[in-house]
């Protein structure tokens, strides 16, 4: 029979079969066949056929898995391959926040790299914007203007853009609507709130939430692994209406997020502003956008077309790519 991986650490995976039983599975002889050497062998999201136990009927083996229609994944340093965190996914949501911890642009612009490159929507939220008026209050008004411009940015670049609030509740119906009858990943520094948001859209699904630390205004890991979880979605985001539905899978904070199989110089080819003059320079693919005379890149910036935060954001990512030195 066939099965969705719910989640799973090292051979141990529990799967929802087509018999309405999740059983908790192992890989048959260890390994998967696969043309790539993961971190981790499935995800959640992944659809595997399932060998169930003659005996135990929670038990049974994975023999195999079937063809993903995507994966989401980063490159595991400590593990030196790629990680695998949510397969068969419909959007990706990119969770950020102004404050608490600190809005980090070049997390998402990686994030986005990643998803353009494996053919994935993203969406970015930005959860927490009710700490917009106390940093105004605070006198950090221009430190929260330029938030928002990347947030316009990505905006004008055609990702859908959420500014929302667990808290509050401020933007969370359109998000329910955003997510009903769809599987996505949520992604996002530790302390973001990704727990929060989903226990705010289903009322009986009840996550750890954690506090940040003081010392570094970060997260702790609550959520320790990536988890599929079916959403009830609260009837009072969905106009009254009981029974709607969404699949979102959880995923661990991520503190540094470090790009898979893109190199320096195929980076441009996933910040979609670029895409439209690569190839244009006097220098043609061999040109870096760096230095070079009569770049079709440094133009458009210049004229506006590319802006100058994100230029500077594809700079950075593709230094740390040459580097292997990977900001947080």
């Amino acid at each position: 029979m066939q099965g969705t991986v719910l989640a799973g650490t090292n051979n141990t995976f529990t799967v929802e079969c087509d018999d309405d039983v999740t059983r908790f599975c192992t890989i048959k002889g260890k390994v998967l066949k696969s043309d790539k050497q993961f971190y981790n062998p499935l995800a959640p999201g992944d659809v595997v056929e399932v060998e169930p136990d003659p005996i135990n009927e929670e038990k049974g083996q994975v023999i195999s898995l079937l063809p993903r229609k995507n994966t989401f994944l980063r490159w595991n340093v400590k593990g030196r391959c790629p990680q695998l965190l949510a397969s068969n996914l419909d959007y990706l949501i990119l969770v950020t926040t102004p404050d608490e911890p600190p809005f980090r642009p070049r997390f998402i612009d990686r994030a986005l790299a990643q998803a353009e490159h494996q053919g994935i929507t993203p969406v970015v939220v930005c959860n927490k914007y009710d700490l917009a008026e106390a940093m105004q209050n605070d006198g950090r008004t221009e430190e929260f203007d330029q938030i928002d411009r990347r947030l316009t940015i990505w905006g004008q670049l055609g990702y859908r853009v959420l500014r929302l609030s667990a808290k509050t509740g401020e933007g969370m119906t359109e998000f329910a609507e955003l997510l009903e009858n769809h599987t996505s990943a949520f992604v996002g520094q530790s302390g973001v709130g990704k727990s929060s948001l989903i226990n705010v859209m289903d009322s009986t699904c009840v996550l750890k939430t954690g506090s940040l630390s003081k010392k570094y205004g970060r997260g702790s890991h609550t959520t320790t692994k990536g988890t599929l979880i079916h959403l009830s979605l609260n009837e009072s985001l969905m106009d009254g209406v009981q029974g709607r539905t969404a699949n979102i899978i959880d995923t661990p904070g991520i503190r540094r997020f470090v790009l898979d199989d893109i190199e320096a110089p195929d980076l441009a080819l996933y910040f979609r502003e670029f895409e439209p003059f690569i190839g244009k320079c006097k220098f043609g693919l061999g040109c870096t956008h760096l230095t070079e005379p009569e770049c079709a890149v440094r133009q458009a910036v210049d004229e506006g077309k590319i802006t100058p935060e994100r230029y500077d954001s594809w700079m950075r990512i593709s230094n740390e790519i040459k580097s292997g030195s990977w900001e947080d």
